[in-house]
């Protein structure tokens, strides 16, 4: 796996060895330190969870409703380094939690990059050689 230096806008401390991609192959690595195993698992299970929390983000009726899902999903993604997922979900939570709306715009990007982790998720699991 290639693996490159980057050091992350408004990250503190020293520079993250980073990977390519909708999910930080990288980070996910450490986060289960190393075994492949679990590493398919927990984007399995993230995978599903991520299409869970969508559909309640989507259907939220209220503000609280929606921030809860909304934080979810953000710690979800931090967990397995999906940043653009964590980001978007961190930005629309925080608006919420201000007092402002989320623009439905907001949220297609949050699907559109969740749809991209979960394709991701597909190719890894479903590729030759990956564990289980």
């Amino acid at each position: 796996m290639a693996r490159n230096n980057v050091v992350g806008a408004g990250h503190h401390g020293p520079a993250r060895k980073s990977s390519p991609g909708p999910i930080d192959m990288v980070h996910l690595e450490q986060q289960s330190l190393g075994d492949p195993g679990l590493q398919e698992e927990v984007l399995r299970l993230y995978s599903q969870m991520s299409g869970v929390y969508l559909t309640r983000i989507e259907e939220s009726s209220s503000s609280e409703e929606l921030a809860r899902h909304l934080h979810t999903l953000k710690s979800a993604a931090a967990g397995i380094g999906a940043w653009q997922v964590r980001d978007l979900a961190k930005h629309a939570e925080d608006a919420l939690r201000e007092g402002h709306p989320v623009n439905p715009e907001h949220i297609e990007a949050i699907a559109e990059a969740v749809g991209a982790c979960r394709a991701f998720i597909h190719s890894f699991v479903e590729a030759p050689g990956a564990a289980g």
